[in-house]
């Protein structure tokens, strides 16, 4: 499933930026050389981000 239509990224390709990096949405979608255009994206990247490493922690 898109999460980002913009720059057409996948909540798989978050779920594993995730696991290997710190930091919220915007620092997620830089180290994958993107940046937020129009932000409706950005609740749903940080809800993806925060169950991914609950997921991991538990």
């Amino acid at each position: 499933m898109y999460i980002c239509i913009c720059n057409a990224i996948r909540e798989k390709d978050i779920r594993n930026m995730a696991r290997c990096h710190a930091g919220g949405a915007e620092d997620i979608y830089g180290r994958m050389g993107f940046r937020p255009q129009c932000r409706q994206c950005l609740e749903d990247a940080e809800d993806v981000i925060s169950d991914e490493r609950a997921c991991a922690l538990a």
